[in-house]
């Protein structure tokens, strides 16, 4: 997080509320195409599904990749430092344990998703992965298919409370800073440890 100027710090660089934008569009594609057809809606929702689910694949390795060589991992690990919020002191870092809260429920979510999508392709078959719905046993491609409903039942449940939050008139300076980059340089110093957040932590 560099300065912008001496009234805005910039909290999300282009390419992450990129990142941020994508993935959610993606994961709106996804949810469209495997809930409305369980709804009664009638269309051709696989070959949307499955590409939507390899391109929510690579956004997330890129992720990775840029969060442990570009970023600092350890602004979103959980530490006891977090917990210090809920008396009222500021934020010891860029994230708050809501905040890191949500990213980890969105990890296991969606590797959860992922893991089992790729699986579920292999049954289904596409260009890449010949048709095999017998390198499974029945019972273990019904866990399968649980899972990733499951993982697509917690992604709205995330979606609704991601946007929840976002929408509260004190937390609405993150969506700004989401959509333009910057977050007020005095709102970041009144609730955050300024020098933990210029370290990355």
């Amino acid at each position: 997080m560099a300065p912008h100027d001496k009234d805005t710090v910039l909290r999300h660089a282009g390419i992450d509320r990129l990142f941020h934008w994508l993935t959610a569009a993606t994961m709106i594609v996804l949810l469209v195409t495997s809930l409305l057809p369980i709804l009664g809606l009638d269309f051709a929702w696989v070959e949307i599904h499955w590409i939507a689910g390899v391109v929510l694949t690579l956004l997330i390795l890129l992720h990775v990749v840029r969060a442990l060589f570009w970023q600092s991992p350890r602004a979103m690990a959980i530490r006891g430092a977090d917990f210090g919020e809920m008396q009222g002191r500021r934020l010891p870092g860029k994230y708050s344990l809501p905040q890191k809260l949500m990213h980890l429920g969105w990890l296991v979510a969606i590797l959860v998703a992922i893991v089992t999508g790729w699986f579920l392709m292999k049954k289904v078959g596409v260009p890449f992965f010949e048709r095999n719905p017998y390198v499974l046993s029945l019972q273990a491609w019904g866990v399968m298919t649980l899972l990733h409903g499951l993982a697509a039942l917690a992604s709205v449940f995330l979606i609704m409370v991601h946007v929840y939050f976002g929408l509260l008139p004190e937390k609405r300076q993150y969506l700004r800073a989401m959509l333009s980059g910057h977050i007020p340089g005095a709102a970041l110093a009144r609730e955050h440890d300024v020098g933990k957040v210029e370290r990355g932590e």
